[in-house]
């Protein structure tokens, strides 16, 4: 998932970022409502997480300025302010979520997963695909018997994957969508993660799920009539 920060505050941005990269979160951060505004609505973010107060534009500005240029990336907005009137304002400018500071990460995570869940009818707990299973909650996955114990990045990686069955996807599209937007497309660390996932996740079982495209990148699955089974 790639998330967009946009927060005034150094210190607060920098936190929000720490926290989030440490749950394998590709995550961009953006000081400023007009430039933030751009990168929203250009760049393709799964969230936006929004500061209310900010110096060139307010926060209920910036998504409402989104929602008019079709955006419908998830927004949750963040405010120190706990007042119903602004909590009002921001829903009603088209946030999926309102978060008063202080807050714990954790609780951030639960509001972003809960606001993918909303936004996605066919969102739910695990995604399949042949035997491959992936809990989205507990991140972690299992294929047939055996629970397989992944990084972060390898989470995101797999996700990613399961979500583009069949699809030839390049080490650019992959890149940038798991890792942030300073992706460096002549790095091999696409390479080094798709092999460290065969280890796991194909390596002594019968059906191979990464398949390699010679000069164009990936493609995830066994046949191309299967699809992820969301349960």
């Amino acid at each position: 998932m790639r998330v967009l920060i946009i927060e005034d505050n150094p210190k607060m941005a920098a936190a929000l970022q720490r926290g989030l990269k440490d749950h394998g979160y590709a995550t961009d951060v953006c000081h400023s409502g007009l430039d933030g505004e751009e990168m929203a609505a250009n760049q393709g973010y799964d969230v936006v997480i929004l500061d209310l107060m900010l110096p060139d534009r307010d926060g209920v500005q910036v998504c409402r300025n989104l929602r008019r240029r079709g955006s419908t990336t998830r927004i949750v907005m963040l405010t120190a302010l706990s007042g119903i009137k602004e909590k009002v304002e921001g829903l009603d400018a088209g946030a999926d979520d309102y978060l008063a500071k202080p807050f714990e990460i954790d609780e951030l995570l639960a509001r972003m997963r809960a606001v993918m869940r909303r936004s996605e009818a066919s969102e739910a707990r695990h995604l399949r695909i042949e035997d491959l299973e992936l809990d989205l909650y507990s991140r972690t996955a299992t294929r047939g018997s055996e629970r397989i114990e992944l990084s972060n990045k390898e989470f995101a990686m797999l996700e990613f994957l399961m979500r583009h069955p069949h699809r030839i996807l390049s080490r650019a599209q992959i890149g940038e969508k798991v890792w942030d937007m300073n992706f460096e497309p002549t790095s091999n660390i696409v390479d080094v993660y798709i092999s460290s996932l065969r280890k796991k996740i194909d390596r002594g079982y019968p059906q191979e799920l990464i398949h390699t495209i010679k000069g164009a990148g990936y493609r995830f699955g066994v046949s191309e009539g299967s699809s992820p089974t969301a349960m």
